[in-house]
């Protein structure tokens, strides 16, 4: 087994300089809307460069929509925004055929009027307010990036990237994410209250001033460019048999399991987490300037890739144990491999 570091070479090293800067001049001008949160700041670009869909978790107020906005405008992308109601249909997402009538034939023929799902940076606002059958319009746009009406295909605008968000407060009128849903998204961040000094800072910038005008920092040929860098970044045999081992140490059948999963957890992630482990882990190196990934920036990655694809029993749910502890039990317990 080969289990020596791979690293970046020639033009890929002086491209991981660029998106260094890149990122730093992102960072700053969403700063200048977004005070604090550093961490989530990080973790959305990480998101983007990786092509992944990210749900977010807040108490509201937390400028959760003002965030995957603000990045949207950064970044020069078409954006739109899908409230999630209890009587929103899938139609209302995809599009629906209407009945046209050409002014110049006088024949009529049903055409497809393209939904708000149509755009580059979707954010699905509450999208647990919605029933299952509209959440799962979205399962083949984030999959395949289209849409089927009336057995016709319909290609999305790529790149295509969905922001979600959650309420965890208010549970009444919700509907759980169904698992399929679920594992359609990457990342599962959770938004945390701001410090004393941010939120002082927020108080008086918001209150005192029109919103700053957001400049572009990227154009979609650069972000191209950076999302095929973090496809590319090399990554050792170590790293890799480390990120599946933290995947399969979340499923109760598995002969490495932990007692603590086998006794607390249901249902484990599937190997699309190992993917998602590393596809994470390389953004972050790219973030970092780093020329290769490591088992650090897997285990960053962890429990936004792993919380919310392990299902606790009725035992964890009694005792109050969360996934979030459980996942982050198993970080603690698996070791990285060692070889003889």
């Amino acid at each position: 087994m080969d289990n020596s570091v791979r690293t970046l070479e020639g033009a890929d090293l002086v491209l991981l300089k660029e998106a260094q800067r890149a990122y730093e001049t992102l960072r700053g001008e969403i700063g200048q809307v977004i005070i604090g949160q550093d961490e989530t700041i990080r973790l959305v670009i990480a998101a983007i460069l990786s092509r992944g869909h990210t749900l977010v978790i807040g108490v509201p107020g937390l400028a959760k929509t003002l965030l995957v906005k603000t990045l949207s405008q950064v970044l020069g992308w078409s954006f739109r925004r899908i409230q999630f109601t209890p009587d929103m249909m899938p139609a209302d997402i995809i599009g629906i055929e209407l009945l046209q009538e050409d002014p110049a034939t006088g024949q009529r023929r049903m055409e497809f009027m393209p939904g708000p799902v149509f755009a580059q940076l979707l954010l699905a606002d509450e999208i647990n307010r919605t029933p299952p059958k509209t959440q799962a319009a979205l399962l083949e746009a984030m999959q395949e990036y289209t849409v089927t009406s009336m057995g016709k295909a319909h290609r999305l605008e790529e790149p295509f990237i969905v922001f979600a968000t959650q309420n965890p407060i208010e549970q009444a009128g919700t509907y759980p994410l169904p698992e399929a849903q679920l594992d359609r998204f990457m990342f599962s961040l959770w938004m945390d209250y701001p410090t004393a000094a941010e939120e002082e800072e927020i108080a008086l910038t918001t209150t005192e001033q029109a919103p700053r005008a957001l400049q572009q920092v990227l154009d979609l040929k650069q972000v191209i460019e950076l999302q095929q860098l973090v496809r590319r970044m090399p990554v050792s045999r170590h790293v890799v048999t480390y990120a599946v081992s933290l995947a399969r140490a979340t499923r109760p059948d598995a002969v490495d399991a932990s007692q603590r999963t086998k006794q607390y957890v249901t249902w484990g992630a599937g190997p699309r987490a190992s993917q998602y482990l590393l596809l994470g882990a390389k953004a972050l190196a790219v973030l970092d300037g780093q020329p290769t990934v490591s088992s650090q920036h897997v285990r960053e990655v962890a429990p936004l890739v792993l919380r919310h694809r392990i299902m606790p029993n009725y035992h964890a749910t009694g005792e109050g144990i969360t996934a979030a502890q459980l996942v982050q039990s198993i970080i603690d317990e698996t070791a990285e491999p060692v070889y003889a």
